[in-house]
C-alpha cells in the first residue's frame, strides 16, 4: 500500500513527511497506531514552538528582581500561626477543599517500570507512594469530619495502571465517588538540530507529558472544574505523588492563602546552598515567578542579605494552594501557560528503522509549567515550611547523590521519631513508621502514648497496633 498522499501532503507543509518513511514495512494495525499519533499533533504550533524555542539558550534575566513575598518561619509569631491554622481549619471543615495529585511520571529512573505512584516507600509497610499520601488524606477528612475530593492527574503511560490499581484496591479507603481521574496531553519530542518530529519506534511518534503545567487544560477538558464548583469547592491543594511527606492539606498554607486574600499560595524550603537546585521564587514588579536553576545566575543566587542569609532563599517543591475560579480564568484564556523548551537525550528510530540510544540531548521537548500562573495570581504568597518536615522526594535510584528512595525513607523516619520524641518517648537508633491513621503529628502522638514510653525495636504504629 503506498503511503496516502492526504497525510503526505500535511505532513510536507511543515517539514514531517519522514514520519512515514516506514510505511511499506508497517502492518495495517502499526500504521492505524501510527497515524492516530500524527492526528494527536498539532504540526503548526511544533513548528512556531521549534522557530521559537527549540535552538534558543537560557533567557535573559531582568534586572529589577528581588525576594518574594513571604511568610518566613523566622519571622512568624505564634499568633500568626494560630490565625491562620484556625482559618485553614474552618476551609476544611466547610467543605471548601479539593485536593490535585500530579502522578502522570513513570518511575523510570528508579528502575521501576510502573507508575511512580506504585512505587513501596513504607520504610516499614513497605506502603505505595499513593497509599502514603492517601492514607494522610484520609486522616485529614477523619480530623475534620469532612469529603475531600481527590482529583489525580495521569499521563497517557500512566493513565490505565492508575486507574487499575485503584480499582482493585477498593480507592485505598476513599469513597469511589470521591476520587476522579484525568489525563494530560502530550508533545512530541523533535530533533534539536532540524525540528523533525522523532520516531520512538517505526510506527510509534516520540511523545510524552506536556509538563505538570498540562493539568490546568486537562482539568479543564475532563469538566473537573465543573465538577469542583458543583460540589462547592473553592480552594484546590495541589501536590507530587513523588513526596511522601508531602504536607496533605496543610492547615497552615490554607489558612495564610485564605488570611492574605491570595489566589495561589506556594510552600517553599530555605535552599541548602546556592547551588541548589530548585526552582527560585523571585518577585520582580509586584509579580511573582519561579526561575529554574539553570536559568539563574551564580552571582544572584549567592547573595547574601545583612542577616547573613541567601537573598534568593525560597526553592520550590511543587506545593500549591489555588483558588478554582481562579484556575477557571486560566482555563478560558488558551494561552495563560506558554511553552518551555528542555533538551533531553530521547532514544528514536532512523531512517534505516534501527533504534538509536543517544549519549547527549539531541531532542527538545516542549512542557507547560504550573509555576507559570504565578504572575497572573493576585497576591500571590510564600509560605516557608521546614525541610524535614514536608520535602522528601523519591527521583532518582539508589547510588545517586540525593531524592533517592533511601533518602525519602530517612527523611520519614526522623521525622516520626521526632513525633514520638515530642510526645515523650524514648527511641533507640531503630527504624519507626507511623500511620496517619494511628497519628499524624505529635499532638495526636502525644495522645496515644504515655511519656516515658521506650521504643528499643522497630516498630510500625498502624491502626492495629498494640504499642
Amino acid at each position: 500500500m503506498e503511503r496516502p498522499r492526504e497525510w503526505l501532503s500535511r505532513l510536507a507543509k511543515y517539514g514531517q513527511e519522514h514520519l512515514l518513511q516506514h510505511w511499506d514495512a508497517l502492518t495495517a494495525a502499526e500504521r492505524e497506531s501510527l497515524l492516530a499519533d500524527i492526528e494527536s499533533i498539532d504540526l503548526k504550533e511544533v513548528a512556531l514552538l521549534y522557530e521559537a524555542l527549540g535552538r534558543r539558550g537560557a533567557p535573559e534575566l531582568p534586572s529589577d528582581l528581588g525576594p518574594p513575598p513571604a511568610i518566613r518561619l523566622h519571622r512568624e509569631s505564634a499568633a500568626e500561626r494560630k490565625r491562620a491554622v484556625e482559618a485553614g481549619r474552618r476551609a476544611l471543615a466547610e467543605g471548601k477543599v479539593g485536593m490535585i495529585l500530579v502522578a502522570g511520571g513513570q518511575g523510570t529512573r528508579l528502575g521501576f517500570p510502573h507508575p511512580k505512584g506504585l512505587f513501596p516507600i513504607g520504610p516499614l509497610s513497605r506502603r505505595t507512594l499513593f497509599q502514603v499520601l492517601v492514607d494522610r488524606l484520609l486522616a485529614v477528612r477523619r480530623r475534620h469530619g469532612v469529603s475531600i475530593p481527590l482529583w489525580i492527574l495521569t499521563s497517557p503511560a500512566t493513565d490505565a495502571a492508575t486507574r487499575d490499581y485503584f480499582r482493585k484496591h477498593n480507592y485505598l479507603g476513599l469513597p469511589e465517588e470521591d476520587v476522579f481521574f484525568f489525563c494530560q496531553g502530550t508533545m512530541p519530542a523533535v530533533d534539536r538540530a532540524t525540528g523533525k518530529i522523532l520516531l520512538a519506534e517505526r510506527h510509534r511518534v516520540a511523545l510524552s507529558p506536556n509538563g505538570h503545567g498540562g493539568m490546568l487544560a486537562a482539568l479543564h477538558e475532563s469538566g473537573g472544574l465543573e465538577r469542583a464548583g458543583e460540589r462547592g469547592i473553592e480552594y484546590f491543594f495541589y501536590g507530587q505523588v513523588d513526596n511522601p511527606l508531602l504536607p496533605v492539606c496543610d492547615e497552615r498554607m490554607i489558612g495564610y492563602h485564605l488570611e492574605y486574600s491570595s489566589e495561589l499560595t506556594s510552600l517553599a524550603v530555605a535552599k541548602r546552598g546556592p547551588e541548589e537546585r530548585v526552582g527560585h521564587f523571585v518577585e520582580r514588579a509586584g509579580s511573582v515567578q519561579i526561575i529554574e536553576y539553570s536559568d539563574f545566575p551564580e552571582e544572584l543566587a549567592s547573595q547574601i542579605d545583612g542577616d547573613g542569609r541567601l537573598v534568593y532563599w525560597a526553592g520550590s517543591i511543587a506545593v500549591h494552594v489555588m483558588n478554582r475560579a481562579f484556575l477557571q480564568d486560566a482555563a478560558d484564556e488558551a494561552e495563560s501557560l506558554p511553552y518551555h523548551a528542555a533538551w533531553k537525550k530521547t532514544p528514536f528510530v532512523d531512517e534505516r528503522g534501527e533504534r538509536v540510544e543517544p549519549t547527549e540531548p539531541n531532542s527538545v521537548k516542549f512542557e507547560r509549567f504550573i509555576f507559570d500562573l504565578l504572575p497572573r495570581a493576585h497576591r500571590p504568597l510564600v509560605v516557608e515550611v521546614a525541610r524535614d518536615e514536608a520535602f522528601a522526594p523519591v527521583k532518582n535510584a539508589d547510588g545517586a547523590a540525593s531524592d533517592t528512595p533511601s533518602s525519602a525513607r530517612a527523611a520519614m523516619v526522623n521525622l516520626h521519631r521526632r513525633w514520638l520524641q515530642q510526645a515523650g518517648a524514648h527511641v533507640a537508633d531503630v527504624p519507626v513508621e507511623i500511620h496517619p491513621l494511628w497519628a499524624d503529628g505529635p499532638e495526636e502522638v502525644a495522645a496515644r502514648i504515655e511519656r516515658g514510653m521506650v521504643v528499643e525495636r522497630p516498630t510500625y504504629f498502624h491502626t492495629h497496633c498494640e504499642e
